[in-house]
This record gives structure tokens, sequence and C-alpha cells, in this order.
């Protein structure tokens, strides 16, 4: 039963932030842990595609060049910084999940997958409990501390308004803010999402009890882009505070990432096809 991987992200009209997806996902099938995967050799197929906006590389496309390699058993991953983003929601509505929430049915129509291609679904970063994220957001922020210990953290992050899933970027962002106060040394971190319109909220408030402490603001976004370089600074207009602006692409640690959840699903699979949709 041939295996397929599906890299599933956003998408944007900037063609910059469409490249850096597909280099990470080609790094991923360039990997060891795909390109030599099936008992004859062959690599494991790998496709990156987006939710909207990249015509002709839409999650249906995907779906079909798959299919059409002859993939039986397909793993979707959704490239998205949290669960709590309603369009992993609805991506795994589209595949035949049930709803996060019964009060808000999925805004996709079904995907079209033959009825013999078994689907799997993965999960996105969220809180990273092995560790690649709070490295890498590290990294981006190294060249913005001089003295961690007289330092606080703001993670900002897009955000939701229905409560379960805002509930799940908190829960993500909490734990992540939390290992990078602990391994950055730094002497505290707080969490915001710009939807709600927390940004300013939480860093007048860091600021109001903590005045001796500069302020580092972390972005938790994929890609840099609209959010990054303008939502962000306009939100924070007026305010002190250090930011590069920098997200998580480019970086290798994105590859390792996907290819440490690509391993452990056909490890599972080669096992006893744990992971199945409906399973």
């Amino acid at each position: 039963m041939k295996p397929g991987i599906l890299i599933i992200s956003h998408g944007s009209r900037e063609a910059g932030w469409v490249r850096l997806v597909d280099d990470a996902a080609a790094a991923v099938a360039a990997s060891e842990t795909c390109k030599s995967s099936l008992p004859d050799g062959g690599a494991v197929p790998v496709v990156s595609v987006f939710l909207e906006i990249v015509e002709g590389r839409l999650i249906q496309d995907g779906i079909d060049s798959l299919v059409a390699e002859g993939v039986k058993e397909l793993y979707v991953l959704p490239l998205f910084v949290s669960s709590g983003s309603t369009h992993v929601d609805d991506i795994a509505q589209a595949f035949g999940l049930p709803p996060v929430s019964a009060e808000r049915p999925g805004e996709l129509e079904p995907f079209r997958v033959p009825a013999d291609v078994r689907v799997y679904m993965g999960q996105p970063i969220d809180d990273d409990i092995d560790g690649d994220i709070v490295g890498l957001l590290l990294g981006n922020i190294a060249e913005l501390s001089e003295t961690p210990a007289s330092e606080r953290l703001l993670l900002v992050a897009h955000g939701a308004r229905e409560d379960v899933f805002h509930e799940r970027y908190r829960e993500g962002m909490t734990q992540l803010a939390a290992r990078m106060c602990a391994l950055g040394g730094f002497a505290g971190a707080d969490i915001a999402m710009l939807l709600p319109d927390q940004a300013a909220g939480k860093l007048r408030a860091m600021q109001e009890q903590y005045p001796e402490h500069p302020v580092i603001v972390a972005p938790l976004f994929l890609s840099e882009g609209y959010f990054t370089r303008t939502v962000i600074p306009k939100r924070l207009e007026g305010f002190a505070y250090r930011y590069n602006g920098r997200a998580l692409l480019p970086s290798p640690l994105i590859a390792r990432w996907m290819e440490r959840q690509i391993g452990q699903w056909l490890s599972a699979m080669g096992a006893d096809g744990a992971g199945r949709l409906g399973s």
C-alpha cells in the first residue's frame, strides 16, 4: 500500500511566502525519511499544497496528483502553528473528521478521495514538545537579547475568537513561551493574540508591572508577511519594544519538524496501521 505525503499550508499572494514553504517541503522530500522508504527502495512522494490563493496547487490538486502516482495511504500534514486555527478544523472536516465544535461546521466542500485510499491526519505545531520550534524561536530573537535575566518575552500569534479555538491557541502558546523563558533564561514571558486584539494590552501590562525590563516581541507565524511586517508593528505603535519580525521560515528546523511527524507515521503504519482516519 503505497504511502504519500500531503503538506498543507495556508497560501499567500506573495511568491516569496510560497517559495519558503516549497523549499521546506522539498527538503523533506529529499530527506532520508522519504527518499528511500518504500520496500522497493523508492521515494515516498511529497506534495506541497495550499488552502487557498495559489491556483493549480490547492488541496484537491494535491490529492489528485498523489492518487495518480498510486498512493493508497495518504498522510495529511497541516503546516500551521496551532490546532486553534479554524483552517485546520476546516481541512480535517473536509477529509471526513468531525468538527472541533458542533456549533461551527466546516467551510470547505468535502475533498474527493477514492474509497480505496486511506487518509491519516497529522497535527500542527502547537506546543512542539520535542523542542525544535522553541530553539528556532530563541534563535530568531537572539540578536535582540542582551541580558536575558532582565528581559521579558511577548509571544504573538494570529489567534482565534471562538472559545474552543482560542483555548487551543492559548495552551500551545503558553507552553512554547514557558519553554522559551526557561531555556533562554529570561525574567518572564507572556502571550498575545491578534484575534482578539490583545497585543497592545499585554505589552502595556508588562511594561507597567516591570518597567525596568525591556520586552522582546517574538512573532509565532510560519513565514514573514503582512502580519509580521504590518499588523504587529501597527498594533504596538507608540510602545518601546525589541522586534525583528522573524518568522519560522526559512529554517531547516521546520523541515526537521515535518520529517519527525512523517517518520513517526511511517513507522506506525509499518507496525500496525495505527492512526487511520476513523480508526
